[in-house]
């Protein structure tokens, strides 16, 4: 552990010196790098946000909602200019529906709203036990994750949850402030931007146990993950095995040759 630290810090420092002494024209990626590394020194080093972000993901490729003009991420740091100044934060998860396209080879390492692409529409934040700023309204920097989202970058739809305390909280952005929206009687809460209900299942992924984020659509259907989807294909091929050989076995007791040609 003391070595990852070192390495971490080491890190943080190398690219805070670039920061001052580098070329301006790299200022905004190393603002981007030093940002998103801060963003894991404030809380976002538990296991369980990764997975999460993952889960929610995978269930909506495995579904087929996600297109390629979309962007979809985890801790990619969201750029907005504020004075400028460079700000960033890197949500847990986010959801654009349509950005510009990369050319080949070329990774993407932040995003600009309205610049590299649409609005973000979606932004979760997964609440950790170290404080993360995510319900900071701070209006001075370094900006609060509230009121980055809500007054910098205007994003739609806000959402925190508390895997801890089970605690599923989703906000609408209604005449320029965020405004707490409740859920169902399943507790439940609609996302428009994915025509989507979003809700806590409590239960096993890939080996662990846990309170996860899922999807639900407007019929009440549970989104599978892909590793289910795997497992009711595996099932519904044994079951039509052990049907032919049902048939089979019964077409031997007429005296018919189930193996030979029609």
């Amino acid at each position: 552990m003391g070595f990852y630290l070192f390495q971490f810090n080491w890190q943080f420092n190398w690219l805070k010196y670039l920061r001052n002494v580098g070329n301006k024209d790299c200022h905004t990626e190393i603002e981007v790098a030093l940002q998103v590394i801060q963003s894991f020194a404030d809380g976002k080093t538990e296991l369980e946000q990764p997975v999460l972000a993952a889960a929610l993901t995978d269930a909506l490729g495995a579904a087929g909602y996600i297109q390629p003009e979309m962007l979809i991420a985890s801790n990619l740091g969201l750029v907005a200019t504020v004075n400028k100044n460079t700000v960033v934060k890197a949500p847990d998860w986010f959801y654009v529906p349509q950005v510009h396209p990369l050319p080949q080879g070329v990774i993407r390492r932040s995003y600009s709203p309205n610049i590299d692409g649409a609005n973000i529409e979606i932004v979760m934040e997964f609440l950790s036990e170290a404080d993360g700023g995510e319900l900071s309204i701070r209006s001075t920097p370094p900006y609060g994750k509230f009121h980055f989202y809500e007054q910098i970058l205007q994003v739609p739809t806000y959402i925190t949850y508390d895997p801890y305390d089970r605690s599923l909280e989703v906000r609408y952005l209604q005449d320029g402030r965020y405004v707490l929206h409740p859920a169902n009687d399943q507790g439940r809460v609609w996302i428009p931007q994915l025509e989507l209900y979003l809700g806590i299942w409590s239960g096993e992924r890939l080996q662990q146990t846990m309170n996860w984020l899922r999807w639900w659509d407007n019929s009440g259907n549970l989104l599978l993950w892909s590793s289910e989807e795997a497992i009711q294909e595996r099932q519904r091929a044994d079951q039509e095995q052990q049907r032919a050989e049902r048939l089979a076995a019964k077409l031997r007791e007429l005296g018919i040759d189930p193996d030979l040609p029609d």
